[in-house]
């Protein structure tokens, strides 16, 4: 009783109200949410405490940045649901903070955009800077298994270099991004690769444009600490993937290291273990132990693959 007293009494303030309702749109920094609600860090920081203090929003700590979440589950995000469906449509603050809201994804979204183009001629060494891509890719193949596959996607296909490690093991492949110069490059790299079974297209990897279970290899490479929402792009590769397919993701364990935020665009100082496979069985895949890999050259940065299946339905043969 004491704790949803105290949930309530957190939630029927105005401003945190406001909060609740943004976060409903996913994740935000706090500086982000000082930018849309047009307040004081102080008084953010206030109100945020008292709706982390409530169990009503989750509070994560990365590097200089922190981010608030709406919990995935429990008491505490089903009463959030239950207050926002009676919340106005047309209430001007709401609209107005919906209205903010999308100017700053804009604004994340342009310098993404600017910082990919005005690296895609050498995208391949600058990823090779921070990880050692040759363990990596060695790790991918036996990740994948002793088996070939009839179709990849490759989401964030980049230069295609997925498309390409995976050439002699797949009978057609397709890639999908947002920037038309990776895009430019990674159709030159097919050609020269000799892959008339691989083809690239423009499409964003939250709402990647392939049917319902389709694909029986995805790889998601080096592309999730993009991501406001990482899970989402994991629900969508579930989608995607027939029974027995299998989810390859490649990114950075969690580090301290902000200039990857500052002069590279990283949303987020790397993915655990935790978060990942939770999110790959809320989407029904089944994960498989993590690959761990550590440069050489670098201790201050891990690699891990991610391996999920999707389970063959009921009475149906695995591939």
């Amino acid at each position: 009783m004491d704790k949803l007293i105290e949930a309530l009494r957190s939630i029927g303030e105005p401003t945190r109200l406001r909060v609740l309702a943004l976060l409903s749109h996913g994740e935000l920094a706090v500086g982000e949410l000082v930018q849309i609600l047009q307040l004081s860090q102080p008084r953010l920081s206030r109100h945020m405490k008292f709706l982390t203090a409530a169990g009503l929003v989750e509070r994560l700590p990365e590097g200089a940045w922190v981010f608030y979440r709406l919990p995935a589950d429990g008491p505490g995000r089903e009463l959030t649901n239950a207050i926002l469906e009676f919340l106005p449509d047309d209430h001007p603050e709401l609209a107005r903070d919906l209205v903010n809201l999308e100017g700053v994804r804009k604004l994340r979204q342009g310098a993404a955009e600017e910082y990919f183009n005005s690296r895609a001629e050498d995208w391949d060494d600058v990823r090779g800077e921070h990880y050692p891509a040759q363990m990596v890719e060695r790790a991918l193949l036996d990740a994948a298994g002793d088996r070939s596959y009839d179709y990849l996607v490759d989401f964030g296909t980049g230069t295609g270099r997925m498309i390409t490690l995976f050439g002699d093991r797949v009978k057609r492949a397709e890639g999908i991004d947002l920037s038309h110069k990776m895009l430019t490059i990674a159709r030159s790299n097919l050609e020269q690769a000799q892959m008339p079974q691989a083809s690239v297209r423009f499409g964003d990897v939250t709402a990647p444009p392939f049917a319902d279970g389709t694909a029986d290899l995805i790889t998601i490479h080096q592309v999730l600490h993009y991501m406001d929402q990482p899970e989402r792009i994991i629900s969508e590769a579930a989608r995607i993937l027939k029974p027995d397919g299998r989810l390859l993701i490649v990114d950075f364990a969690p580090h301290q290291l902000e200039f990857l935020r500052t002069e590279h665009e990283h949303r987020h100082l790397g993915l655990n273990d935790h978060a990942v496979e939770g999110w790959m069985r809320s989407a029904k895949l089944s994960p498989q132990p993590p690959c761990h890999l550590t440069s050489e050259t670098d201790s201050n940065l891990t690699v891990t693959i991610w391996i999920a299946d999707k389970l063959p339905l009921i009475g149906e043969k695995a591939a």
